[in-house]
């Protein structure tokens, strides 16, 4: 296979989720040349934060996997990782794109043998583990990263702890003068997967988030799942490391609502009915699990999965949206107050631990993307209607789960090749 050279006939993914990685290996594998970017220093997105996918409740390991193989043998496939996009210009066919690269401090020599890590003191709030424990300056993002290359964060650059790092380091990979750099692409067209965000919770002040010791996110949670996450798999409350074998879970907290995020997010009810499968893993006959919901979306084959879980004696279903949240400051309890409207009951009920199925939102929303793209009234981008060859990819356009964001990805790769070819035939 011929050496990689971009060209004007190149195709530009913006992010290395899966939807990114999915558009780029579509492309790439119809012999197009891509250059895939990535904004943090590994690509997997959100993905890789994954314990399990529903309803399988398989490892996401599987799919990245098997992704990552393939854009490693595919030489039409150019990765960027800790890069931006700052500016965009042209018409489609012909765009000019200027990019901000970040340093990682560490160059292509590093085995990630880990001797930096284990020479330096410092830690940071782990990024992997959404700063649920901290990490050490000098990090392998997580096992399966790609690039497979080490981190030094920014924050000890210029301190004795980034000497070490360096002095520990056999191969020559730990570089303190690396600078930031940008670059200039022509490409014909671009796919923009940015990803989501989890909704800020702390927003939604009736629930405490960030002020009561036991609430947490949806996706912190499934970081407490995962043996590899910051308390080994262990489902523990964070004010005292107790087992948490009573967990709530709130439904809808920031979508579906005029205060915060007016569309739903499509992949929470999923991921609470998936979630307390994880409690029931972990505590046994102990497990008692709550689902505080207005309506179950539980869409196309997600319906079985559903009817699963309603089976479950472990799991309860309280129709009802959750008023507020008070804790015992003696014992650290939430304490959850509402009305079921199934029969109008008011409650107060006790839980070890409250998990928030927090709404997504665009990473990048359209009126911040250096383009002009459009964007609808949640900051998804909507399909350009003056012939630009910039296509939304995955989570970008819409909340979706994983595989209606690879089939989006698909479509957005597809689009893009059509320009290259037309673009190819108008120089021919």
């Amino acid at each position: 296979m011929a050496e990689f050279v971009a060209t004007a006939q190149t195709i530009l993914v913006v992010g290395g989720g899966i939807s990114g990685m999915s558009a780029a290996l579509e492309a790439a594998e119809c012999g197009k040349q891509v250059i895939l970017l990535e904004s943090t220093p590994t690509l997997g997105g959100r993905t890789a934060l994954l314990y399990r996918y529903f309803p399988k409740l398989c490892h996401p390991s599987c799919g990245l996997e098997i992704n990552l193989q393939r854009i490693k043998a595919n030489r039409n496939i150019r990765v960027y990782t800790l890069a931006e996009v700052t500016r965009i210009e042209g018409s489609s066919g012909s765009y000019t794109v200027s990019l901000r690269i970040a340093p990682r401090h560490v160059n292509a020599n590093c085995t990630a043998c880990g001797d930096c890590a284990r020479a330096v003191e410092a830690t940071i709030p782990n990024p992997w583990n959404y700063g649920l424990d901290r990490c050490k300056a000098a990090y392998l993002p997580h096992a399966m990263a790609y690039p497979q290359r080490y981190v030094i964060d920014a924050s000890i650059i210029g301190t004795p702890e980034a000497e070490k790092a360096k002095a520990a380091c056999r191969y020559g990979a730990v570089d303190l003068e690396m600078k930031t750099q940008t670059l200039t692409l022509e490409v014909a067209a671009i796919v923009w997967a940015t990803g989501w965000k989890p909704y800020d919770a702390a927003k939604i002040q009736p629930y405490g988030y960030g002020r009561l010791r036991n609430v947490i996110t949806s996706v912190e949670f499934e970081r407490l799942a995962d043996p590899r996450g910051p308390t080994a798999g262990r489902i523990l409350r964070p004010s005292d490391g107790k087992p948490a074998t009573k967990v709530a879970f709130i439904q809808c907290a920031g979508s579906r609502d005029e205060n915060h995020l007016r569309h739903c997010s499509r992949i929470c009810c999923m991921a609470s009915l998936k979630q307390t499968q994880f409690v029931r893993e972990a505590h046994g006959e102990a497990a008692r699990s709550t689902i505080y919901y207005i309506d179950i979306r539980a869409i196309d084959r997600f319906e079985d999965f559903y009817k699963k879980v309603q089976a479950d004696a472990s799991v309860r279903f309280v129709k009802s949206k959750v008023a507020r949240i008070e804790e015992d400051r003696a014992s650290g309890d939430p304490v959850l107050h509402g009305v079921d409207t199934e029969g109008y009951r008011r409650y107060a009920d006790r839980h070890d631990l409250v998990v928030l199925a927090i709404g997504m939102e665009p990473s990048v929303k359209g009126s911040a993307i250096p383009a002009g793209l459009g964007e609808d009234s949640s900051g998804f981008l909507v399909p350009s209607l003056d012939g630009a060859a910039i296509f939304g990819a995955g989570c970008a356009t819409n909340a979706l789960d994983v595989n209606r964001a690879v089939q989006s990805s698909t479509a957005a790769a597809l689009r893009a090749i059509q320009v290259v070819n037309r673009t190819a035939r108008a120089e021919s």
